[in-house]
């Protein structure tokens, strides 16, 4: 090992908690994260600030992230009556898709840019 192979080593800074955050988030899979996802790598309060500094924009939909975190967090979802309806021909009208049919009572709130998720018992 060289003199400036062993400087460079000495003199690497350790990475930032936002940055390690980044890394996590490129080898995973998924599109959704949770806070919990990161609990090793900081405490709930400063990982939570961490991530409110990120700039998100979502691949899929609102209903389909929506549908990919309640699975993360063992939610059942399902169809609303309004969409059940649609789908068997009851009606002509299309559900607005602002509004995912759940096994319990659901407090989380998910919203993007002022749109937001309502939750229908099912």
């Amino acid at each position: 090992m060289s003199y400036i192979d062993i400087m460079a080593k000495l003199t690497r800074r350790p990475l930032a908690l936002s940055e390690k955050i980044e890394a996590r988030i490129a080898r995973r899979k998924g599109d959704v994260f949770l806070r919990a996802d990161f609990a090793d790598l900081g405490g709930y309060a400063q990982t939570g600030r961490a991530l409110a500094h990120g700039s998100v924009i979502p691949v899929n939909g609102l209903y389909r992230l929506t549908e990919e975190a309640f699975r993360r967090l063992g939610i059942r979802t399902g169809l609303t009556a309004m969409q059940r309806a649609h789908s068997e021909g009851r009606t002509t009208q299309v559900p607005a898709g602002r509004v995912i049919g759940v096994g319990r009572r659901v407090r989380r709130k998910i919203a993007f840019k002022g749109a937001s998720m309502a939750y229908e018992r099912v």
